[in-house]
C-alpha cells in the first residue's frame, strides 16, 4: 500500500474557498485502491473529524501542527498505540492548550507586542478572519495543542524572540502565527509512518504540502510534492529533491496523486 501524508489549506483544500472537489476523483481512487490518506494539518481535531468523514477517509490523522496523532481504536491491532480518549488512540507531542494561551500572553507582555489569539476571539471573529462558515469556525476554536494568533501592533520578530526565550516555538501558516511547544509535523509523520510499516505492507510514503511549516514532514517521506504557493521557492530549498505540481491547490494535489498511482502501477 501507499501512505499519503497531506497538508490541507492550500494543498488538498483551496486556500481561499476551502473547496476540495477538484481533488475528489483522485482521492476517491486512492481510497478505492486501499491506500491510506493521512490529513496532517494545523486544524483542530473537531474540524478534521468532520472533514475526514465528508471525504470518506478512515485513516489516522495529525492535528495542530503535529501536536498529536489520532488513531481509530484498534486500527493497528489490539494493543493501543497511545493513550485512549473519546474512542481514539492518541500519540501526544504538544503542550496542552491552556499552557500555550498563558505563554502567548506572557510573551506579548515581555515584548510589548499586541496580539490576539483564538482564545480571545469569538466564533464570529474567527469566521470573519478565515472565511469559514460559523459552524466550522466553532469547531476550529476547539484547540488542544496549538494557539493561532495575529499580531495587532508591534514587531512580530520581537514577539517571536520572546516566545523562543520562554522555551516555546512558533510557526506561521497562511493566515496566522501559531505558538506551540513540542509540536512537530515531521516527528508526528515519522511516528505514524513507523506504525504503518510495522503493521502494514507499505511500499512508499508520499507527502504533499505547500507551506514552510510542511517542510519537516516532507523530509520524512519517500516522495515529496510541493503544491505551488507564495512560499514555493523557500520550500524548495528546505526540501531538496521535492517535485512541484503544475497547478495550485486541490487540482495540483490530484496531479501528484495520479502521478504516484501511475508509478505504482
Amino acid at each position: 500500500m501507499l501512505v499519503f501524508f497531506t497538508d490541507l489549506d492550500g494543498s488538498l483544500l483551496d486556500h481561499d474557498t476551502y473547496d476540495w472537489q477538484p481533488a475528489r476523483p483522485a482521492l476517491d481512487r486512492l481510497l478505492t485502491l486501499g491506500h491510506a490518506v493521512i490529513l496532517c494539518t494545523s486544524k483542530a481535531r473537531a474540524e478534521v473529524v468532520e472533514l475526514r468523514a465528508a471525504m470518506g477517509i478512515q485513516s489516522p490523522f495529525i492535528v495542530e501542527n503535529g501536536g498529536a496523532v489520532f488513531v481509530p481504536a484498534g486500527y493497528f491491532g489490539a494493543t493501543p498505540t497511545g493513550k485512549t480518549r473519546d474512542g481514539w488512540e492518541i500519540l501526544e507531542f504538544g503542550a496542552h492548550y491552556p499552557i500555550l494561551v498563558d505563554a502567548l500572553s506572557q510573551a506579548a507582555e515581555m515584548s510589548g507586542v499586541s496580539v490576539r489569539g483564538f482564545a480571545a476571539m469569538t466564533v464570529e471573529e474567527i469566521a470573519a478572519r478565515t472565511g469559514l462558515p460559523l459552524a466550522v469556525a466553532r469547531l476550529s476554536k476547539q484547540r488542544e495543542y496549538d494557539e493561532p494568533f495575529v499580531v495587532e501592533a508591534g514587531e512580530a520578530a520581537a514577539l517571536c524572540a520572546a516566545i523562543e526565550a520562554m522555551g516555546f516555538s512558533w510557526t506561521r501558516g497562511g493566515r496566522f502565527y501559531h505558538i506551540i511547544r513540542g509540536c512537530d509535523k515531521g516527528k508526528a509523520v515519522a511516528a505514524l509512518a513507523d506504525l504503518y510499516k510495522t503493521h502494514r505492507a507499505v511500499a512508499k510514503t508520499v507527502g504533499l504540502g505547500d507551506g514552510l511549516n510542511d517542510a519537516g514532514f516532507l523530509r520524512e517521506v519517500d516522495s515529496a510534492w510541493l503544491i505551488p504557493s507564495k512560499r514555493t521557492a523557500d520550500l524548495l530549498r528546505l526540501v531538496p529533491g521535492a517535485k512541484l505540481t503544475a497547478s495550485p491547490g486541490p487540482a495540483g494535489w490530484a496531479e501528484a496523486v495520479l502521478d504516484e498511482l501511475e508509478l505504482a502501477g
